[in-house]
C-alpha cells in the first residue's frame, strides 16, 4: 500500500501536519509513531507531569558527560507518545521574541519573520484572556492561565516587580519583557497536547491512517528522490511502506536527524564511522544542537505548597478532588509564573527567564529538577532560572548503524563563557526577586537552596552542580542556505527531492522561551507549504 505523505512522528508537528494536510480528502496520509497511544491517565492531568518521566511515554535520553557541569550525564525526557512532548511536557506556552523570527529571516529564509509567522501562531490558537491583534480565538489549541494558580504566584509577580522587572500581563503580545502568569496548553483543568487538539478529532478521516508502536528505521532514497520508509513494529516484521508525494520527518531535534543519517544523508565523516553508505553528503545533519540551560533557587515557605503532595493522604486526596471536579493542584502545572528580563538593559530581547513553582527544591543536587524523588518535603517555593539564547553549540551523532541504539546527545553545555557570565547574573536576581520585601511574610528563613549565596565562588558551583536542560532541543536540522543548512526556507530536504524535515530541529537559532509554541507554528506553516507545493 502507498501514501501521498508519509509523517514520521505524531509529535507536536506530526499531529498538526496530520490534520493540516488531511482536510484535502483526496490526500492520503500516514502518520507513524513510534510510542503507544495517549491513554496514560497521567498525560491528561496537568500536576500529574512530574509521573510520566522514565515511564512507557518517555524515550529518557542522556548526555554524554558534560566537562562544564562537573561531567555529569544530563537526563533528556522525550515524549514516546501521539503528541510527544507536547502529552508529556509542563504545558508552558510561550512564543518567544519578534527578534527571533526576524533573525531567521535575516538568515536568509524567507517567509520565516515575525510579520510572516504570526498568522501561524494566531491559526493554532483558542485563547481563553487574548484577541486580537496578536492572538487567536477558534483555533483548535486552546491556550489559558491557570484557573487556581497558588497565592505565590502573584508574589512572585509582585517581588519581581520590586526588583525592578515590570508587570507584563501577555508576554506573547506586544512586548515580552516583565513578568506576569504563565500561559498554558490547558482545557477544562486538562491537558490539551496536540494529540487531543489536532489530532482526536480527525481520526475518523478515511483519507487519514495512524500506527503507533512503529518504528521507523530508515527513509528509502531512490534516484534522489524519498520514495518510502522502511518500519518495524511490535506487530509485524520489517516492512516498506511507499510514497508517491512527499515524506516529512517530524520526528524532532534528536531523532530527526538520527534517522537522516541512518538513511545515509548527513556528514560523511560520522556516516563512514558507523559503516553507513553515504547518499546525500551533508555536513550539517546534527549539528547546531541548542537548549535552553537553567540552575535554580529554592526557599522553605510557612504555607503549604505543592510539597503537601509528596505525602500519601494529601496526594490521595488531591487525585480525588481532581477525578470528581477537575479542581486542586493536581489541575495545575507545575508551573505557574514567568518573567523574561535582559542582562543587558539596553536590549529589549531578553536573554534570561525565570519559572515559579510553588515547590521546593531538595538540596541535594539529584539530576531532573522535576523527579519527584528531588522535592523537598517541606513547603516551598522554587525559581528556574534559565538561560534562553546560549552561545554553546552541541551535536547528535550516531552510537551504530542499529535504529533501536539510542544516538550521542552532545550538547557541549557552559563551554562558552559567555554562557556561565549570564547564568551566574540571572541567579544573583532571582536570589534577589527571592529576597524581596514581599516574599519575607512567607520565607522568613530566606534562601535554603542553595545553602550559601555569598560569593561568586558558591554559585559558580551551584550552577555546575545543578544545570539541567530545560528539554528544548532544536537546531539539528537547520533551516538555511549556508553549507551547514540541512533544509531549504521551504522546509525541503537540501539534494533529496520529496523529503521534507518540518520540526523543531529547523530551527537555526532558538527562540527565546519554551519551544514548543514554535514548533507547532512551524508545523503550521509547513502543512501550507505542503499544501500549495513549494
Amino acid at each position: 500500500m502507498s501514501y501521498d505523505y508519509i509523517i514520521i512522528g505524531a509529535g507536536s508537528a506530526g499531529c498538526v501536519l496530520a490534520n493540516r494536510l488531511t482536510e484535502d480528502p483526496n490526500c492520503k496520509v500516514l502518520l507513524l509513531e513510534a510510542g503507544g497511544k495517549d491513554n496514560k491517565p497521567e498525560i491528561h492531568i496537568p500536576g500529574a507531569y512530574t509521573q510520566l518521566n522514565r515511564t512507557a511515554v518517555d524515550w529518557s535520553f542522556w548526555t554524554e558527560p558534560q566537562p562544564f557541569a562537573d561531567n555529569r550525564k544530563i537526563y533528556i525526557p522525550r515524549g514516546k507518545v501521539l503528541g510527544g512532548s507536547s502529552s508529556t511536557n509542563a504545558m508552558a506556552y510561550v512564543r518567544g521574541n519578534k527578534a527571533d523570527f526576524n533573525e531567521w529571516e535575516s538568515l536568509g529564509n524567507r517567509g520565516w519573520g515575525y510579520a510572516d509567522v504570526l498568522p501561524y501562531f494566531k491559526k493554532s490558537e483558542n485563547h481563553e484572556q487574548f484577541g486580537e491583534p496578536y492572538h487567536g480565538e477558534g483555533g483548535p489549541l486552546n491556550i489559558t492561565w491557570s484557573r487556581q494558580p497558588s497565592p505565590l504566584s502573584s508574589v512572585f509577580v509582585d517581588a519581581c516587580a520590586e526588583c525592578g522587572i515590570e508587570r507584563n500581563n501577555d508576554y506573547n503580545g506586544e512586548e515580552q519583557l516583565g513578568a506576569s502568569m504563565l500561559q498554558f496548553t490547558i482545557k477544562n483543568n486538562k491537558r490539551h497536547s496536540t494529540a487531543t487538539a489536532f489530532l482526536q478529532p480527525v481520526l475518523r478521516r478515511a483519507n487519514l491512517t495512524v500506527r503507533t508502536d512503529t518504528q521507523v528505521n530508515r527513509i528509502i532514497i531512490e534516484n534522489g528522490t524519498a520514495v518510502g520508509v522502511e518500519v518495524v513494529s511490535t506487530h509485524s516484521a520489517m516492512e516498506r511502506i511507499n510514497c508517491v508525494k512527499e515524506v516529512i520527518l517530524s520526528a524532532g531535534a534528536i531523532q530527526s536527524p538520527q534517522i537522516l543519517m541512518l538513511s545515509g544523508i548527513g556528514d560523511p565523516v560520522e556516516l563512514s564511522k558507523q559503516g553507513i553508505d553515504m547518499l546525500v553528503p551533508l555536513p550539517g545533519v546534527g549539528k547546531n544542537l541548542q537548549d535552553h540551560i537553567w540552575s535554580g533557587i529554592s526557599c522553605e515557605v510557612n504555607i503549604p505548597t505543592s510539597n503537601s503532595l509528596l505525602q500519601p493522604w494529601n496526594k490521595a486526596k488531591a487525585l480525588l478532588r481532581y477525578l470528581l471536579f477537575k479542581k486542586g493542584p493536581l489541575a495545575n502545572s507545575p508551573l505557574e509564573a514567568n518573567a523574561f528580563l535582559s542582562t543587558d538593559p539596553t536590549q529589549t530581547r531578553p536573554d534570561i527567564q525565570f519559572h515559579f513553582a510553588p515547590l521546593g527544591i531538595a538540596d541535594d543536587y539529584s539530576t531532573d529538577i522535576y523527579d519527584l524523588k528531588t522535592f523537598s518535603k517541606k513547603s516551598g517555593m522554587g525559581i528556574l532560572v534559565i538561560l534562553l539564547r546560549p552561545e554553546s553549540r552541541g551535536f547528535i551523532g550516531l552510537r551504530s548503524s542499529k535504529p533501536k541504539d539510542p544516538p550521542i546527545i552532545q550538547p557541549n553545555l557552559l563551554s562558552q563563557p559567555a554562557d556561565i557570565d549570564k547564568l551566574l547574573f540571572a541567579l544573583k536576581k532571582a536570589i534577589e526577586v527571592a529576597s524581596s520585601n514581599v516574599f519575607k511574610e512567607y520565607t522568613p528563613a530566606g534562601i535554603s537552596f542553595p545553602k550559601d549565596t555569598t560569593s561568586d565562588t558558591a554559585l559558580l558551583a551551584h550552577i555546575r552542580k545543578s544545570l539541567e536542560t530545560l528539554y528544548h532541543p532544536v537546531g539539528t536540522c537547520k533551516m538555511g542556505s549556508d553549507g551547514m543548512a540541512v533544509v531549504d526556507d521551504q522546509l525541503k530536504l537540501i539534494g533529496v527531492k520529496g523529503l521534507r524535515v518540518i520540526d523543531a530541529s529547523i530551527m537555526p537559532t532558538i527562540v527565546s522561551g519554551n519551544t514548543n509554541a514554535a514548533t507547532i507554528m512551524i508545523a503550521e506553516k509547513g502543512a501550507d507549504l505542503v499544501k500549495m507545493g513549494y
